[in-house]
């Protein structure tokens, strides 16, 4: 079953702190629209009170999330236990995108380690956490983390990652501008 708690409290931070991934979910408010929803791994996530969290956002294929957040602010974060104990953890809440231009950069940025690539942070507001059982969760070892996106951002360099971010990152599947977009959107 179910259960709504307060905050993240200190046993739930325990718990984020032991996974090595968490997926986040969000939607565009078009019934139409695609419900995005990604994985994440590397050391991205930190919680920054109990009712804030944060993300290093890495370079990808897209940026729905973004564009997802500055249309409707609505994400959800998900985190399973695949060895030990089973258990769900879901954080409903409202989130925005802090880009490197933005004042809040720096204190945000150096609570993580620099990843190459790196092309924005989401921080959200959670406004639900909610925890459920998790039984049907398979169990997996752990064998490490993925090197593949960041020697590929590596091996593209800054003004790269830059290039890639303006042809690939600038516009939702849906056609959303995201925070990344210079001008404004003709789709």
């Amino acid at each position: 079953m179910a259960k709504i708690v307060d905050c993240i409290t200190e046993e739930l931070q325990e718990f984020i702190a032991a996974q090595h991934l968490f997926f986040v979910g969000s939607a565009p408010l078009s019934p139409t629209g695609h419900v995005n929803l990604s994985p994440k791994g590397l050391d991205s996530f930190r919680i920054l009170s109990p009712h804030r969290v944060a993300y290093l956002d890495l370079t990808g294929s897209g940026n729905e999330t973004s564009a997802h957040l500055q249309e409707n602010g609505r994400i959800t974060f998900m985190f399973c236990a695949f060895e030990g104990p089973p258990s769900i953890l879901r954080l409903y809440g409202q989130g925005y995108t802090v880009l490197p231009d933005s004042p809040d950069w720096d204190s945000l940025y150096s609570l993580f380690e620099q990843i190459p690539g790196t092309r924005q942070i989401i921080v959200a507001d959670i406004e639900r956490v909610q925890t459920s059982c998790g039984f049907a969760v398979p169990l997996y070892e752990y064998q490490g983390q993925r090197q593949t996106l960041v020697n590929w951002a590596i091996k593209k360099g800054d003004q790269g990652i830059k290039d890639y971010q303006q042809q690939k990152n600038v516009v939702s599947i849906d056609g959303l501008a995201t925070p990344l977009n210079k001008l404004p959107c003709d789709v």
